[in-house]
């Protein structure tokens, strides 16, 4: 399966929520707050969102996450197949997998205005690791590493803009200075602010 190219919008109607694929005050995002309780579709404005199942309620759990940090089926599975085989709670160990992803981990740098312009950040060589480029936005960031935009990437306007952004705040397992920033620590489920039901996504793939 190919990676969803059409609009992003769609998806997060499809999920009634916003899965953070727009940039934060931009024209996109604000109609997309504007119609984020209609369902997609030519019959959108007018449809119901239909009573779900408990399979149905799962499975739309899973879609969600899976398209919050932007996976594919194969990828979302085997982070599941990583969490359930490691000690401790599998659903939490999921969300600290997905968290720890080098685009996820540049985007809650504040690094990235969206995972996705994160991801493009990282595959074009513009993000270094212990000041070695890594370009594989699946890479798994460690405690004490540090990660740093390279100037050219710090230069583009949108990423200026967070920079200059002086009430920004990152998650505590993380610390930043300028366009670089450090993982003190492995994040845990509860420095995830989005509502995630990882009890579901559990459930759905121990069926």
């Amino acid at each position: 399966m190919a990676r969803y190219t059409g609009p992003k919008n769609r998806l997060s109607r499809k999920e009634g929520i916003d899965l953070g694929f727009k940039t934060v005050g931009s024209h996109a995002h604000a109609s997309l707050l504007r119609r984020l309780k209609v369902p997609p579709g030519q019959h959108g404005p007018k449809g119901t969102r239909r009573k779900v199942s408990a399979y149905g309620t799962q499975l739309r759990e899973k879609q969600k996450v899976k398209r919050m940090y932007g996976l594919l089926e194969r990828q979302f599975r085997r982070y599941y197949t990583m969490a359930r085989k490691w000690r401790g709670n599998t659903g939490d160990m999921l969300v600290q997998f997905l968290e720890r992803r080098l685009d996820n981990t540049m985007y809650r740098l504040g690094l990235a205005p969206t995972r996705t312009s994160a991801r493009q950040f990282v595959s074009h060589g513009h993000v270094l690791v212990n000041g070695e480029r890594v370009n594989i936005p699946s890479y798994l960031v460690a405690v004490d590493q540090v990660i740093t935009l390279k100037p050219k990437g710090a230069n583009i306007p949108a990423v200026k803009k967070l920079l200059d952004e002086k009430s920004f705040t990152p998650p505590e397992w993380l610390e930043r200075k300028g366009p670089a920033g450090k993982v003190v620590r492995l994040p845990e489920r509860d420095d995830v602010k989005e509502d995630i039901n990882t009890q579901y996504i559990v459930e759905y793939y121990s069926r």
